[in-house]
């Protein structure tokens, strides 16, 4: 049988802008700089977008005597990668760029590697998703230094926001994973 793409294509005349370009924009930043500040957000998309899934799949999964704190935590924190989400998009937008999207632009860019699809116990799922908050922030250092350098206050200071709700989120992980009652499934402990 055939495979069918998965990726739909409207009909050209209806593009205004082809994916990963940098057209001008309207907050008159330097052409060159919103070019690789675009490509330092949209990396940060991309991870975002895989550490989003793996955070939900895992509150969906979570068992055990703490599933409803932990299961809690990991909704809201979905939700806030969400927000976070939505800010970078808008900032490479108003750059000039298109934002990450679907699965090859997040291949293309992802900071991360996307969780196989199986059910694991929770402790290794929040330490996975811890990893993946310390890859982004680590990222997100180096593209506030690339902001700064590049003269683009607003991103240096948007990126600052959320490297703050990041930095909260993982020490909340932490704070779990320092729980002896997180158990491991079949653990004799």
């Amino acid at each position: 049988m055939a495979s069918t793409p998965h990726l739909r294509k409207p009909d050209a005349a209806h593009r205004r802008q082809e994916w990963d370009t940098v057209g001008e924009n309207a907050l008159r930043i330097d052409r060159t700089a919103a070019e690789r500040i675009v490509e330092a957000l949209n990396s940060e998309l991309s991870g975002l977008y895989i550490l989003f899934n793996q955070v939900r799949k895992h509150s969906w999964l979570v068992e055990g005597s703490e599933s409803r704190d932990v299961g809690d935590f990991l909704e809201d924190a979905a939700d806030r990668l969400t927000e976070i989400t939505d800010d970078l998009a808008i900032r490479v937008h108003a750059l000039g760029g298109v934002p990450v999207c679907g699965p090859m632009g997040i291949r293309q860019h992802a900071p991360i590697h996307i969780e196989a699809p199986h059910h694991y116990d929770i402790r290794s799922s929040l330490d996975r998703d811890l990893d993946g908050y310390a890859t982004l922030a680590v990222q997100i250092r180096e593209h506030i230094a690339l902001a700064d350098r590049l003269g683009e206050e607003a991103t240096s200071e948007l990126l600052r926001e959320h490297l703050t709700t990041l930095e909260a989120d993982a020490h909340t992980l932490e704070k779990f994973l320092e729980d002896d009652t997180l158990v491991q499934h079949g653990s004799t402990n």
